[in-house]
């Protein structure tokens, strides 16, 4: 995961909008590691809510050198040359990609939730951007399980923006059923 939240842990405002983020002063123009980590990437998941915005942004798709994935329960809709669209097994795909490269979960709160609850994110790069919004959709919807982070990196940006860099270790006080969804 690579995400920008708000101080008060918000991604994007509750019309799915992130145009707080031009807000923060960034008179370097600091892409805060974005380029190096895109390189990295062999795909990238996100949900139906997180594509739709930014299909409405008006530019080229901005993920032109991976495979994307859109996980949603949308029927009858057709894949495109920028997206394939994902209607079920959406765990088993994460789990497929993550054996042959390295993928981004783009978002949004309830993908997140989803793939937090199956253990299926290595490593979360949260950016702290100091704002704080009023309302808005969270990092992690809907009803994540609790779960232990081990924070490895820590890294301030000049312009306030706090880099936090977390792996995931999964609790062996619980095991999940991925194929149901549910906690035995």
């Amino acid at each position: 995961m690579y995400i920008a939240m708000s101080l008060n842990g918000k991604i994007a405002r509750n019309n799915g909008d992130v145009d707080w983020l031009e807000s923060i002063p960034n008179p370097t123009k600091n892409d805060y590691g974005y380029h190096l980590f895109y390189n990295e990437m062999d795909f990238t998941s996100q949900g139906y809510k997180t594509y739709e915005q930014v299909a409405n942004w008006g530019i080229e798709f901005p993920y032109p050198d991976t495979e994307n994935y859109v996980f949603t329960t949308k029927q009858n809709l057709k894949n495109t040359k920028d997206v394939n669209f994902i209607i079920k097994e959406h765990l088993q795909l994460v789990k497929d990609l993550k054996a042959k490269g390295n993928t981004w979960i783009i978002g949004g709160g309830m993908i997140n939730t989803m793939l937090l609850n199956s253990g299926l994110l290595d490593e979360l790069r949260i950016f702290v951007m100091p704002a704080v919004l009023p309302d808005g959709k969270e990092l992690f919807g809907g009803t994540p399980l609790e779960s232990t982070l081990k924070l490895t990196e820590t890294i301030t940006h000049p312009n306030g923006v706090l880099e936090l860099r977390y792996t995931y270790y999964f609790s062996s006080s619980f095991f999940l059923d991925s194929r149901n969804l549910r906690i035995l």
